[in-house]
C-alpha cells in the first residue's frame, strides 16, 4: 500500500507560562539566527521531556521529540498514551493547526480533522451554516457539501437543531454534528482526538461503525485517539504508544495495547504506604496492585486476574480482628466484598478475577475491625484501577452498558 502519511523528524517545543522569549532581545535574537543566517534556533538546542508529573529545572520543553513513522493508505492508526505523552499534540501538528519546531508531515490528500469539542464552529452560526463553514475549509464547493447535506445531517441526529445557532447546542450534539461533517465530506484522512467520549453509546457505536466503513470500505486512512482499549481494538489495526513525547512502541494494535498495560501505565496509585502516624491499635500499613506476572499495574485486561496484597501491622495484639476487602465502582457502588480473621498473620493477597468486573472504574476499600465495635481503620480510594474489553466475545458490544458485573450464569 502507498504512504499515506511520513513524519520525519518531529519535534514541538513550548516554553512554559509563556507565548514568546518574554524578552525584546531573545525574540530578535530568534529571529536574526534563524530567519538572516538560516541556522537553527539556538533554543532548540535546550528544553528537557515533557514529564508533566515531576518539577523540571527548564522553562522548556519538549511536548514531542524526534518523531518518525509511516501510514499506510487504509490504515487505521490507535494512538495510545497517558494524559501528557503528546497525542494531541501529533495531531494539532498534522492538521495544520501548530507548527513543529523541527521536521515536516508529507500527507497524501485532504485531512479532515475533529480535534476538540466545538473545533471550527462559530457559536452565532446555525449547525447548517458551520456545515457549509467546515465544508469551505476543507476544500470542498457549495456543490459537493450540498450534495452530502442530507446525509450529514441524517448521521448526526440534530436535525430538529439544524437551524439553530451552534451555542444553543450541548457538547454531545456539537460533537455528532462535528463528526458527521468530518466524515462525510471525503477525506483521504480522518484524524479524530478521544471526542467520542461526549457522546452517547448509540452515537459511538455509529461513529465507529463509520470509521470502520471509511477505512476498510473505502481505503481511507484513519488516525485515532483514545482512552478506550476496547474501541482502540475494535476499531485499529496498528498501534502507537507515546510516552513523555516520544515514541515508546510501535506494532499490531493488540501487542501495542498489552505493552501500554503491562509497561507504560505503572503509576504511584498502584501502591499505597501508610505515611502519617496513626493511634489505630490495627492498621493497615501497606497495599500493591499487580497482574499477573507480579509487576505494579492500575489496567486489566477482562482476561487477567487482579491481585492485592495487604500488608497489616497493629500495636497491640487483638482477638477477633477482621479484615474486610471491598471493590468500589467509579459511583461510590459497593460491587462486593470478602472477609477474613486476622490470627498471627499480618500479610494476606486478595484475587479477583476481573472477567468478573464490567470495564470502568474502580477502587478498594479496606475496613480493620472488630465485630460489634467501631473500625480501628477504615481506607478509602485504595489503589484506583481500570478495567478494559481486552476481547471477550462481548467486545464488539463496546458502547453496550452490561451492569455493575458479570455474575457467573449459564444457559440451560
Amino acid at each position: 500500500m502507498p504512504t499515506a502519511i511520513k513524519f520525519e523528524n518531529i519535534s514541538k517545543q513550548y516554553r512554559l507560562g509563556l507565548v514568546s522569549t518574554n524578552t525584546l532581545s531573545h525574540d530578535l535574537k530568534r529571529w536574526w539566527v534563524t530567519n538572516v543566517q538560516g541556522k537553527e534556533d539556538p533554543y532548540l538546542k535546550i528544553g528537557e521531556v515533557n514529564d508533566r508529573a515531576t518539577k523540571g529545572t527548564s522553562d522548556y520543553v519538549w511536548a514531542l521529540k524526534d518523531i518518525n513513522f509511516e501510514v499506510q493508505q487504509g490504515d487505521v492508526l490507535g494512538i495510545i498514551g497517558k494524559n501528557g505523552a503528546g497525542k494531541s499534540t501529533l495531531l494539532k501538528i498534522l492538521s495544520k493547526v501548530t507548527a513543529p519546531s523541527t521536521g515536516s508531515i508529507k500527507a497524501a490528500g485532504r485531512i479532515a480533522s475533529l480535534l476538540e469539542v466545538g473545533t471550527g464552529f462559530h457559536p452565532e452560526m446555525t449547525g447548517r451554516e458551520n456545515i457549509y463553514m467546515n465544508g469551505a475549509i476543507m476544500g470542498m464547493t457549495k456543490a459537493e457539501i450540498t450534495r452530502k447535506l442530507d446525509e450529514i445531517i441524517d448521521f448526526s441526529g440534530v436535525e430538529r437543531y439544524i437551524d439553530t445557532p451552534a451555542k444553543r447546542y450541548s457538547s454531545g450534539m456539537t460533537v455528532r454534528l462535528g463528526f458527521a461533517i468530518a466524515a462525510h465530506l471525503d477525506p483521504e484522512i480522518l484524524v479524530v482526538d478521544e471526542v467520542l467520549a461526549v457522546g452517547d453509546a448509540e452515537f459511538q457505536k455509529k461513529a465507529i461503525g463509520k470509521m470502520q466503513d471509511v477505512s476498510k470500505g473505502e481505503g481511507r486512512t484513519v488516525l485515532f485517539v483514545s482512552h478506550n482499549m476496547g474501541s482502540m481494538q475494535q476499531l485499529c489495526t496498528k498501534g502507537l504508544l507515546l510516552q513523555n513525547g516520544s515514541i515508546s512502541y510501535t506494532g499490531r494494535i493488540e501487542d501495542t495495547v498489552n505493552y501500554y498495560l503491562k509497561e507504560a501505565e505503572i503509576t504511584d496509585s498502584a501502591i499505597y504506604v501508610r505515611r502519617k502516624a496513626t493511634h489505630a491499635p490495627f492498621f493497615l500499613q501497606k497495599a500493591e496492585l499487580v497482574n499477573n506476572n507480579n509487576n505494579l499495574s492500575t489496567n486489566f485486561g477482562t482476561q487477567d486476574n487482579i491481585i492485592l496484597k495487604l500488608k497489616l501491622d497493629s500495636i497491640d495484639i487483638l482477638p477477633l480482628t477482621n479484615l474486610l476487602v471491598t471493590i468500589v465502582g467509579k459511583d461510590q457502588n459497593r460491587i462486593g466484598s470478602i472477609n477474613i480473621r486476622v490470627e498471627e498473620k499480618r500479610e494476606f493477597s486478595v484475587q479477583i478475577n476481573s472477567n468478573f468486573l464490567v470495564r470502568g472504574q474502580y477502587s478498594f476499600m479496606t475496613h480493620v475491625y472488630q465485630p460489634g465495635l467501631s473500625p480501628y481503620d477504615v481506607v478509602e480510594n485504595l489503589c484506583p484501577f481500570t478495567v478494559i474489553d481486552s476481547g471477550t466475545a462481548l467486545s464488539h458490544l463496546e458502547t453496550f452498558n452490561y451492569g455493575l458485573v458479570f455474575p457467573n450464569m449459564n444457559f440451560l
